[in-house]
């Protein structure tokens, strides 16, 4: 069943946070033990201090980022979010040094809200966009081994191409 107080929850989440930079807010939002689910390669701080960095660190390299909720659904203690983005990549991300691109990008976050704050979280945006978007160098997955085999070898091919 949908929880519009849930919902309410999410939404300040992403005005004030994000689109105000009140980054403080996290703190009221967020459970000093919730939990981050994401790629990301580093782990979060915990608590809405985690939360406030990540925020204060991403509307750095975005400082005019806007976020706007497309969809939000709730079902008891969970509610999903898509959203999309733009901002102008005028500061640094992590070791990405600002391009002055403006781009737009979108995610989807799931929330567990337990007693009025966040004690769950997953995180899924479109990172690799966002990278194209910005000329920032994109990695898709390790380089290939020049004295290993190829791909076609796990699948039964030669490195000449022909069936073994």
């Amino acid at each position: 069943m949908a929880n519009p107080m849930n919902e309410a929850l999410v939404r300040r989440f992403y005005e004030e946070v994000w689109n105000e930079g009140n980054v403080e807010i996290a703190g009221e939002i967020f459970a000093p033990d919730y939990v981050r689910h994401d790629l990301r390669p580093t782990r979060a701080a915990p608590g809405g201090a985690g939360m406030a960095a990540i925020a204060t660190a991403f509307r750095g390299a975005f400082p005019d980022l806007r976020m706007e909720v497309d969809l939000i659904l709730s079902d008891g203690d969970l509610v999903s979010a898509r959203w999309t983005s733009t901002g102008t990549f005028s500061g640094p991300w992590s070791d990405v040094p600002p391009t002055g691109v403006r781009a737009t990008f979108s995610g989807v976050n799931i929330f567990r809200i337990r007693d009025g704050r966040v004690v769950e979280l997953w995180n899924h945006r479109d990172d690799l966009g966002l990278m194209e978007q910005v000329g920032a160098p994109v990695f898709a997955g390790s380089p290939r081994d020049p004295g290993g085999p190829t791909a076609g070898a796990a699948d039964g091919a030669d490195d000449a191409g022909g069936e073994r």
